[in-house]
């Protein structure tokens, strides 16, 4: 049976892991309206990726003897300035989504629950992979400023990426 303080720290990161789905599906759709097509592809992708984090954590609770609970949560932003901007959003988000899981991992330390502490480790090493890699994309958007040519190369960076991570989820 799961600690009821870790319970609810999860459910807790049920509801931001949902909310980073719907901020990239709120993304996605201004970038699709915005004529960044490759930037859309890979954030409409980015979007169920996050969902399918949420959906681990509510299978994990459920495994554990616990109920998942989906919680209120605020409307994500949807208009930006800039591809630039909306990155930039995107990273703060991963940082802030960091800090969240870690203080989760801390409280099932705190409570002895090695077996969730154990599976949050996932978790961890996803996030130091969604710091770099946005990082990587804004400094590259950054390298790039107001160049139309270069903004034109990046969204075709990004939908190449989509459509790679689209090729190595098929049969996963």
């Amino acid at each position: 049976m799961m600690n009821k303080n870790v319970e609810n720290a999860i459910n807790q990161q049920v509801n931001r892991e949902e909310f980073s789905s719907r901020l990239y599906l709120a993304m996605a759709i201004w970038c699709e309206s915005n004529g960044f097509p490759g930037a859309a592809g890979f954030l409409y992708k980015h979007a169920e990726e996050e969902r399918i984090h949420m959906l681990k954590l509510v299978h994990y609770v459920a495994d554990r003897g616990g109920q998942a609970k989906l919680l209120p949560m605020e409307e994500p932003t949807q208009t930006y300035n800039t591809l630039l901007d909306l990155f930039g959003e995107i990273l703060k988000h991963e940082m802030f989504i960091t800090g969240s899981i870690n203080e989760l991992y801390g409280i099932a330390l705190k409570e002895n629950e090695f077996t969730t502490a154990n599976f949050l480790q996932w978790y961890i090493t996803e996030q130091v992979e969604e710091e770099a890699l946005f990082s990587t994309i804004l400094d590259k958007i950054k390298l790039v400023g107001s160049d139309k040519a270069g903004m034109f190369h990046i969204d075709k960076e990004l939908e190449g990426m989509a459509m790679a991570k689209a090729v190595t989820n098929v049969g996963a």
